[in-house]
């Protein structure tokens, strides 16, 4: 398989707390990955680490056929490459990160055009195409302070898009959204999975993450338990404290 992302024994502490222990994990390119596992069991480190706003201690990890630096490397100067990865990889946070005084296609722009260089044209015609994508074309001069949550969400994701990422990581994208908002954002999502998006995804929807999933991963205490396919690891979970956390998450 032609994997865009090959963890190997990756290890990361803080100080003495050891977060991820020997990950081993590969990402296909066209395939969706969601990771799960309770609060604090290192889910958003695992992705964090993929484009290098976490620093890893051991291991190895390969993005998009770049060695991703570990910290020691990183603190004698490893950016250049690590600016090289960025601009495949998009990353959609909880928060949403807009620019509260520039408009939403000013928010899609600035990227594109300070680095990859695009003409103001190129950058507002993809940006209003991105915008008609996720529904927002007629918001496309709004600043974000007059639009909904859900609705900067999608922002986010179309300001993401507009990089022309080969991967895309999503970080808990709806939690910080009220309950009526969720849909419209996991809507995007679920359009993105259909278009053939390489994507890493962090969520506590387990609905969702049963319905666009290739693969599911279980994370608790640092350590991948269980690596399957949607429908046999919620039927039929092999580790006992992934069925635990199963049923407690899907009683609520």
């Amino acid at each position: 398989m032609n994997s865009i992302v090959e963890m190997k024994s990756l290890n990361k502490f803080y100080g003495s707390h050891h977060v991820l222990k020997n990950i081993d994990l590969s990402v296909n390119r066209g395939e969706v990955v969601v990771v799960i596992g309770a609060s604090g069991s290192g889910k958003s480190t695992l992705i964090r680490c993929v484009n290098g706003l976490e620093m890893y201690q051991n291991g190895s990890l390969l993005v998009d056929n770049y060695q991703m630096p570990v910290e020691e490397d990183r603190k004698l100067g490893g950016e250049r490459e690590l600016a090289t990865i960025r601009k495949g990889v998009g990353m959609v946070f909880q928060q949403f990160n807009l620019f509260p005084h520039k408009t939403v296609v000013e928010n899609i722009t600035i990227a594109p055009m300070r680095v990859r260089k695009k003409s103001k044209a190129d950058a507002e015609a993809t940006a209003l195409s991105l915008l008609d994508r996720v529904g927002l074309k007629a918001h496309a001069h709004k600043y974000p302070g007059q639009l909904s949550g859900g609705q900067q969400q999608r922002v986010a994701i179309a300001r993401s898009l507009a990089m022309e990422p080969h991967l895309m990581l999503f970080d808990e994208p709806t939690s910080a959204l009220d309950p009526e908002m969720i849909g419209e954002v996991l809507d995007v999502m679920r359009e993105l999975a259909a278009d053939g998006m390489t994507m890493m995804i962090v969520t506590h929807e387990m609905g969702f993450a049963r319905e666009v999933a290739d693969r599911i991963v279980y994370i608790d205490q640092g350590e991948i338990l269980e690596i399957g396919q949607p429908d046999s690891f919620f039927d039929n979970p092999q580790n006992e404290r992934a069925r635990t956390f199963l049923t407690r998450v899907l009683k609520h």
